[in-house]
This record gives C-alpha cells, sequence and structure tokens, in this order.
C-alpha cells in the first residue's frame, strides 16, 4: 500500500506501507542470511586456524612429517582431496606425487581403469508376452574423478544396478524376434541410454554386449519344429522347381532330337555306350535305327 506525502519544499513522496506478514518473512529471510554468512565467517577464521596449526606441526616434525604429508599415486589413478570437509580446489590429483596437510586433509583414490560387469541373468516379459533369460556385460570407467566421489556415494554400486534395470527395460519394449536377431542395435540403445544417465555420476560406459537369451523349453521345441517345417516346405518348392526346370529342358531336347535324325542317331548309340559301361554282363544286339523308323510310320498309318 503506497499513500503520497507532501515534503516541506512542495515536492510529494511516496511511502510504501507493507502489511505485518511481508514485514516479519522479510525480517526472517535477512536474518537467515546474517545467520549463514556469520557461520561461514566463523567457520572460515576456525578454518584458517586449523590449517595455520596444521603448518606448524608439519613444520616442527619435520623430516618426519614428511613421510605423512607426500602421497603417490598410480599412472591409472587420481586423487581426491578434501579439506576441513571441502573439495580443493584445483580438481583432482595425480599421477604422481602430491601433498596433504596432516589433521585436516583427507583423499580419496579413484581407479580410471575400464571395469567389466557381468549383469546376471534377468528375467523379462517381451512386448509379446514370452518370458526370456537375458545377460549382459557392461564395459565402463571413471570418467571424471572428482563428480564420481562428490555426487554419489557409490558410482560403481549405482552403475550396476542402473545396468540391470535399463536391460530390463529394453527387453521388455521389444517382441522376440527383434530380440534374438537385433543385439546390435539393442547393445547400442543400451549403451546410450546407460552413457547418458551416468554421464552426472563421472562415468563412461564404453560398451554393451548381449550375451545369451535363453528361451523356455517348450518354446525352443514349438521354435525347432516351426524350423523344421520351413526347411522341408523350401526343400519341396526347390525339388518342385528342378523337376519343372527338367521336364522343359527334356521338351526342348525332344523338339530338337524330332527336328534332325542325325541327332537321334547319336542318342541312340550315346545311350548303348552308356549300358555297355554300366552292365557288362549284359549283351546287347542293337537294331538299325532305320527299321525302327519303318515301324513307327506303319503303327501311324
Amino acid at each position: 500500500m503506497s499513500v503520497p506525502l507532501t515534503n516541506m519544499n512542495g515536492t510529494q513522496s511516496t511511502v510504501i506501507n507493507s502489511r505485518p506478514d511481508d514485514i516479519q518473512i522479510r525480517n526472517r529471510m535477512n536474518q537467515q542470511a546474517d545467520d549463514a554468512n556469520k557461520d561461514d565467517n566463523d567457520s572460515g577464521t576456525c578454518g584458517k586456524a586449523l590449517i595455520y596449526l596444521s603448518w606448524m606441526l608439519v613444520v616442527i616434525t619435520m623430516p618426519f612429517s614428511l613421510f605423512v604429508c607426500f602421497k603417490v599415486v598410480q599412472e591409472y589413478e587420481r586423487a581426491v582431496i578434501f579439506r576441513l570437509g571441502r573439495l580443493l580446489s584445483g580438481g583432482a590429483k595425480g599421477p604422481g606425487m602430491f601433498f596433504i596437510l596432516p589433521c585436516v586433509d583427507s583423499y580419496a583414490r579413484v581407479d580410471l581403469r575400464t571395469r567389466t560387469y557381468d549383469v546376471p541373468p534377468q528375467e523379462v516379459l517381451t512386448k509379446d508376452s514370452v518370458t526370456v533369460s537375458v545377460d549382459a556385460v557392461v564395459y565402463y570407467r571413471v570418467n571424471n574423478a572428482t563428480i564420481s566421489i562428490a555426487n554419489v556415494e557409490n558410482a560403481h554400486h549405482s552403475t550396476r544396478l542402473l545396468a540391470q534395470t535399463t536391460l530390463r527395460n529394453t527387453m521388455g519394449t521389444r517382441p522376440l524376434h527383434e530380440i534374438l536377431s537385433e543385439r546390435e542395435t539393442i547393445s547400442g540403445t543400451m549403451q546410450a541410454s546407460l552413457d547418458e544417465a551416468t554421464d552426472s555420476w563421472g562415468i563412461k560406459v564404453e560398451r554393451v554386449e548381449i550375451k545369451d537369451v535363453r528361451l523356455p523349453v517348450q518354446l525352443q521345441r514349438a521354435m525347432a519344429a516351426e524350423a523344421e517345417a520351413a526347411r522341408e516346405a523350401r526343400a519341396k518348392v526347390i525339388a518342385a522347381e528342378g523337376e519343372q526346370k527338367a521336364s522343359r529342358a527334356l521338351r526342348e531336347a525332344s523338339e530338337v532330337i524330332g527336328d534332325s535324325p542325325a541327332a537321334l542317331q547319336l542318342r541312340y548309340l550315346q545311350t548303348l555306350n552308356t549300358i555297355s559301361a554300366e552292365k557288362n554282363s549284359t549283351i546287347v544286339f542293337p537294331l538299325p535305327i532305320d527299321m525302327l523308323t519303318y515301324f513307327m510310320k506303319a503303327r501311324e498309318s
């Protein structure tokens, strides 16, 4: 609520009358901010005093304190340092040697090497209502050591649990024939989903592989019978096509032989040669082809 007032010099000013509730809320917020600043100042003062005392302890106990203050991490490791409960500026340290203050500094080692997680078999109900057991392998590594320590309690355990749930969710949205025939596509989808979810944990999912898909015994028998029936039907179709092509070839050959008497004579001699080579105990008496032609003409007349 604003009320215009006239000053002694003739100018007007506006006075804002706030409600009592607004005034109380504003005062409470200001008080909280002042308390927070006071706590920060107190903690900063105490922290500086503790750090100063720690340096004094290092100097007094030297050179024995050097064995406590200097730490070494390997090439594949990083050290995340906390000073009085707060992350030390500069990020993770390593590889090599780094310095910490006794009593005020603590650190955590983080392994950056790729880890392998064998996802246990998961019972999944597919989109077409078939129960299958699927297992997979996940390859991942720590991409940001500081985030993996500060943002999640146990990055490796969280990633493994997420891999199990992602496997079940991904398989539940696909029918059985896609699970059996499109494993590479499913693996790529899982890898992208896991990598996006674990990015805020400092984890990089490099690869996901589907190991095995186990079907129920009854379904295996049904699929085997279906595959056998399909193979038999395909064999019959191929045999029928072969007979059809053979009959067409025989018809064309008969037309050629009918147009050329010499071809018929050569075919007759070839047949005799084949019979004599296969059946040596059989005596064959060849008849002149002209005689056979004479009998054929007489029969037609």
